[in-house]
């Protein structure tokens, strides 16, 4: 094997081990909260339940409206307890799923 096929072969293997561990592989499901926002903390009111979904299709195609608004009209909530999120992604980043839940009351 030649210098130049060697290089390339590096390159390639790089590019996949990156691409492997940038979209977390076959199948991705991470439920996070979401970084602080200036609320009330009251666990024993958060009687609602509002969540919104935004899908993007092959890195290029997104869609739908994950905001912290229109998950609290979804339960119509008016006071927020917390809010998290549920990020799912199939086959390298290919379909993904971003939902937005927001609980209160």
């Amino acid at each position: 094997m030649n210098a130049r096929r060697a290089k390339a072969l590096v390159g390639i293997i790089a590019m996949i081990s990156l691409l492997l561990t940038a979209c977390g592989g076959i199948y991705t499901n991470v439920k996070t909260p979401t970084p602080t926002l200036n609320i009330q903390v009251n666990a024993d009111r958060q009687s609602k339940v509002g969540r919104t979904s935004a899908q993007m299709f092959l890195w290029v195609v997104y869609y739908g409206d994950c905001s912290i608004a229109t998950a609290m009209k979804d339960g119509a909530i008016t006071k927020i307890h917390h809010v998290d999120s549920d990020i799912q992604s199939y086959l390298f980043g290919l379909y993904g799923k971003y939902t937005t839940v927001v609980y209160g009351e």
